[in-house]
Order: C-alpha cells, then sequence, then structure tokens
C-alpha cells in the first residue's frame, strides 16, 4: 500500500517537473526569478500572571528566525528554527517546494502537515495570547513527509492539500522506518462574502498506536468582523477513549484614524474553546496510552493593539478563566491568568 502511494506521488512530482522543464526548452528563454533570499522572524515576548495562585512569569515564546526563496522558477525552499520554544531550540521547516506549473505543488521535508484552521496558523498570524486546545494539544503535528497541492477555480477558490507523513514527529528520523501509512489531507473552499469552510483528516501513530483526526471548521470574515468555529474528532482505536475538542471566537477591527497614532487598530475579542481528556500518545509503564490533558473549557477575552498592519507587532491583552471537573489536575500553565504579550514581526 505505502509503496503504490509513495509511486504515485514519485509519478506525479517527476511527470510535473519533465513537463515544466520541457516546456521552458521549446520557450526558447527562462523567465527571470529573484533568487534574493527573504529572511523572516518573529518575537513573542510575554508576562502572565496567574490570579488564584497570585504568582506571574515573564517568558519568551517564540524567536523564531526563517529564510526562504527561490533557486529556479518553479523551485522554492524554506527553513525555519525557533531559537526559544518556551526555552527550547527547536528546528521546525526545512522543505523544498516544487511547482512545475500554476496550481501545482510538492512538497518534500519537514513541515506542519496540512490540517485543522487554528493549528495551522503561525504565531504572528494567532489572534489569542495563547493557542486554543485545538492548536496546542489536540491536533498540533508537524512531521516529515511529502506533499502534493493544487488550487483551482470552481467559481470559488478551492485549495486541496495531501501527503504522506513518518508519523514519527521531528525528533526520531533516521533510524525509523515503518510500514504504516500515515497521512492527512486538507480542503479549503473559499466562497464569496468572506465564507470559508475547511475539512481536514489526519492519521498519526505515535508508539505504534494508530489515531484518527478529523476536523470541520468554518469561519466568515468582513467589514472588520472575524467569526469562526472549529471542531475536532480525535479517534485512538480503544487504546484511549475518543477526544472531542471545539473552538469558536470572534474578532471585531476597530480602524484609528490619524497618522501619528501610534496604535492603528483596536480589536476586542472573545472566545469559548473545550475539549474532553486527552492523550497525546504518551505510554504508561504497562504499555497503555495516559491521560495527558484533563478534561477543561476556557473562555477568554481581551483586546488586540496593533502598532502597525495587522499581525506585524500587536500587543495582544487576553484574561482566561478555566473550568475544571472535581478530579482533575490542572497543570501550573493551565490555570486562570492575565496575560500581557507583545509580538513583532519581521
Amino acid at each position: 500500500m505505502i509503496q503504490k502511494i509513495g509511486r504515485l506521488i514519485a509519478l506525479a512530482a517527476f511527470g510535473s517537473i519533465a513537463m515544466n522543464a520541457s516546456a521552458q526548452s521549446n520557450g526558447g528563454k527562462d523567465e527571470k526569478v529573484d533568487l534574493t533570499p527573504e529572511i523572516h522572524g518573529t518575537v513573542r515576548g510575554k508576562y502572565e500572571y496567574q490570579t488564584e495562585e497570585g504568582e506571574g512569569r515573564f517568558e519568551v515564546r517564540n524567536a523564531r528566525l526563517s529564510v526562504t526563496g527561490n533557486v529556479a522558477k518553479a523551485v522554492e525552499y524554506k527553513a525555519e528554527i525557533d531559537l526559544s520554544d518556551e526555552g527550547q531550540i527547536k528546528m521546525l521547516d526545512a522543505y523544498t517546494r516544487l511547482k512545475p506549473f500554476d496550481g501545482f505543488s510538492f512538497t518534500i521535508g519537514q513541515m506542519r502537515v496540512p490540517f485543522t484552521i487554528d493549528a495551522h496558523r503561525s504565531p504572528h498570524q494567532q489572534y489569542f495570547a495563547n493557542r486554543s486546545f485545538i492548536a496546542k494539544q489536540v491536533g498540533n503535528v508537524r512531521d516529515v513527509g511529502a506533499t502534493l497541492g493544487y488550487r483551482m477555480d470552481l467559481g470559488f477558490p478551492v485549495i486541496l492539500e495531501a501527503g504522506l507523513f513518518n508519523g514519527s514527529g521531528l525528533t526520531n528520523q533516521k533510524n525509523y522506518w515503518t510500514k504504516k501509512v500515515n497521512f492527512s489531507a486538507k480542503a479549503q473552499m473559499f466562497f464569496p462574502q468572506g465564507f470559508n469552510l475547511t475539512l481536514s483528516t489526519q492519521k498519526i501513530s505515535p508508539n505504534g498506536n494508530g489515531i484518527m483526526m478529523y476536523d470541520a471548521g468554518a469561519y466568515w470574515q468582513k467589514n472588520g468582523w472575524h467569526v469562526e468555529a472549529e471542531y475536532l474528532y480525535k479517534h485512538y482505536n480503544d487504546a484511549f477513549k475518543a477526544v472531542h475538542s471545539f473552538d469558536g471566537f470572534v474578532n471585531y477591527d476597530i480602524a484609528v484614524a490619524g497618522k501619528r497614532n501610534l496604535i492603528k487598530k483596536v480589536s476586542p475579542l472573545v472566545r469559548y474553546d473545550f475539549m474532553t481528556d486527552h492523550s497525546d500518545g504518551t505510554l504508561d509503564d504497562e504499555g497503555k496510552m495516559k491521560l495527558t490533558d484533563y478534561k477543561r473549557s476556557r473562555i477568554s477575552g481581551g483586546v488586540t493593539l496593533s502598532l502597525a498592519k495587522p499581525f506585524v507587532s500587536d500587543i495582544r491583552i487576553n484574561y482566561e478563566k478555566y473550568f475544571y471537573g472535581k478530579n482533575a489536575l490542572p497543570k501550573v500553565s493551565e490555570r486562570d491568568k492575565i496575560v500581557f504579550e507583545v509580538m513583532t514581526r519581521f
């Protein structure tokens, strides 16, 4: 099964490259391509105060650097590292993308898999200081593999993505061999009047245990409003009880007139998210999946002050209220808190 799917991906990729090479040779001269690398970065510094414990902390949540560019008309690349992902250095993206003709792409390397809406957002694109449960615990997956992507117009834009992955995560690559098929597929539909519908599915195999995830999300964005809702179902093949997770929020942008004003936009926003008992695939001493995140819900509210264009330099001020069951053991950082964050993207 794996060999057949792998052959299809390889044939599609190399066939497309061959067609593109032929087209270029027939055209006589290649188009000029800007080969200058682009360097980007995201820095997020924040202060959090836990209201019940009366304790606070400063933290550099992210210090990301990335290099992107082209080496030819149809060949792109990206390498991204986070120098402070909650205090740890992590290599995030490292891939090559081939785009032999309009609408088609083949990507191979290390990347965030095509799955969900909120988990796929980069730190500078997030609306709240802290990610939703879907984006942080339930649906957050980066892996090594290959994807095919295709953009088309059906009267409205549609983006299709699908790929095969190791299923081992980022750190276990050299000696990881598997007969299992780990995959992800995602479809994004951009309807008129600012409506988007996103459907995706994914299979992962932490510690050899197959886990299926299904996600459906939608948003409406127009006239300063962004209204979004997303649901994720995670099934463990009887190794752990299935997980249900939901994320919904509303954001409203208010432009601030005047060139001399430091603040360019004010955005009040509120979110509700929820998740049942969850396991990230970690095994206990008996070889069974253990509960790593207790069932909980949360209400987050606050305001974002944009000092430049949106998602370039933002001050995020949030309050998070958690709700747990009687027997739950909240993690140290998963409690009621006030968050003040400054995010800068360059």
